[in-house]
């Protein structure tokens, strides 16, 4: 019994570790990241003189931060949530499925959790979606500058979180 023992134990542990050094690590975006995101877009409507909705959300689509200007529609709450969840999860700028509908694949509409407007933009880091930022208030491709303008600082706010 004692010599199985000994042989079995090292292999479990060998097999323990090798399926722990199997896991994939995952980057998440962290509120600290998403406030800086929000800020830089902020500023560019700010610039503009937009009244916008922000929406930050997680790679699963989740919301983690939303700002609403002031005089900014209250529409315009649930739309921005939709134009990120849509770039999160289907990994595209919400722009691909408006343009899909616009060339006459409606069933675009019919897919689950798809807003099909421009100004949703997926968050990136080292090619992974990790969150998307959406925008609305304004038009479609000033919304999609602004949402540009957050994720412009990714890197940076990255880099800065990680100190």
């Amino acid at each position: 019994m004692k010599a199985i023992c000994a042989f079995a134990l090292p292999l479990i542990l060998s097999a323990t570790t090798s399926l722990h050094a199997e896991l994939p690590t995952k980057k998440v975006l962290t509120l600290g990241v998403a406030k800086k995101l929000v800020a830089a877009a902020e500023a560019e409507a700010r610039k503009r003189g937009a009244t916008v909705v922000i929406a930050v959300v997680d790679d699963g689509g989740q919301l983690l931060l939303l700002e609403r200007l002031d005089d900014t529609q209250v529409a315009s709450v649930e739309v921005a949530i939709g134009k990120a969840r849509t770039a999160a999860i289907f990994r595209r700028p919400s722009k691909v499925f408006e343009d899909q509908v616009r060339n006459g694949r409606v069933a675009a509409l019919a897919l689950p959790g798809a807003t099909p407007l421009q100004g949703g933009i997926p968050i990136t880091v080292d090619g992974k979606v990790i969150g998307a930022i959406g925008a609305s208030g304004n038009s479609p491709q000033e919304d999609e500058e602004i949402a540009q303008a957050g994720v412009a600082v990714t890197a940076t706010a990255v880099q800065e979180e990680g100190k």
